[in-house]
């Protein structure tokens, strides 16, 4: 029976469903984090009467003719780049980004990577680095002693030095920005890498056209929702058992014929 085949792509998707569900969930607390939602699509159909084709010598044709789907398969992941809150942390080296792109970040691999995660810090060197210790471009090195750090909207980082009254340039952080944001390539650390899909990346200094401002002291928290993902997950779930339910139907309704005498 075509139904038990097609009940188990939908436990297969719904399935899915449920664990891009869940790794939106356990990351509502992480840092620049952007949710993620999957897409499906139908399966091939079976043509058993092919629509359009003549019915009679009158030149009658069928009008919808018979067409029986086989399912369901995932069409993509996508990711939602909206804005997340900010978070207020008081720590100078925070950074959120409002509004469009990404912070870039030097690998040790000399590759670059993107991330909206802004929880800087100094290295022993006094360079401004990620929580993993990569070197946030272009290479900001504060000043031994700096008294205070300031980074302004447009990305300026100005420190002040002792026996000075006015603070003094050290820096520009850059910000990137792409065509398609959820093209960017995952790959763990709240790092993204630049993919065919996502196109070249496009450099600028913040708070200008087309870029987002930088804010001091704040970090962006996750857009995850968690009234929306639990709905979604029990969706998910209820779509889940009806499927399971299918292919009980479908599996008393052959035992029926089996039985027959």
């Amino acid at each position: 029976m075509r139904s038990l085949m097609t009940a188990a792509t939908g436990m297969q998707a719904q399935q899915l469903n449920v664990e891009v569900i869940s790794n939106n969930l356990a990351n509502m607390n992480t840092t620049g984090f952007k949710r993620q939602r999957a897409e499906f699509q139908d399966l091939l159909y079976q043509n058993v009467q092919q629509m359009g084709v003549n019915s009679s010598d009158a030149g009658t044709i069928v009008p919808t003719g018979i067409q029986v789907g086989l399912g369901v398969q995932t069409a993509s992941i996508y990711r939602i780049t909206e804005q997340g809150s900010l978070a207020n942390t008081g720590n100078p080296f925070d950074l959120a980004i409002n509004g469009s792109g990404y912070f870039r970040i030097q690998m040790p691999n000399g590759n670059d990577a993107y991330t909206r995660a802004g929880s800087f810090a100094v290295s022993p060197e006094n360079e401004i680095v990620t929580a993993d210790g990569y070197t946030v471009a272009p290479g900001i090195v504060i000043p031994q002693g700096a008294r205070s750090v300031a980074i302004n909207e447009q990305g300026q980082v100005q420190a002040l030095l002792d026996g000075q009254t006015e603070p003094q340039t050290v820096g520009q952080l850059e910000l990137a920005t792409f065509n398609n944001d959820a093209g960017l390539e995952a790959i763990g650390n709240n790092l993204f890498l630049e993919s065919a899909a996502s196109g070249s990346a496009a450099s600028g200094t913040p708070s200008s056209p087309g870029y987002g401002y930088v804010m001091q002291g704040f970090v962006e928290a996750s857009n995850v929702n968690a009234v929306t993902e639990i709905t979604s997950l029990i969706q998910a779930q209820r779509a889940y058992e009806m499927n399971a339910r299918v292919i009980t139907a479908s599996d008393e309704m052959m035992s029926a014929t089996s039985n027959l005498r």
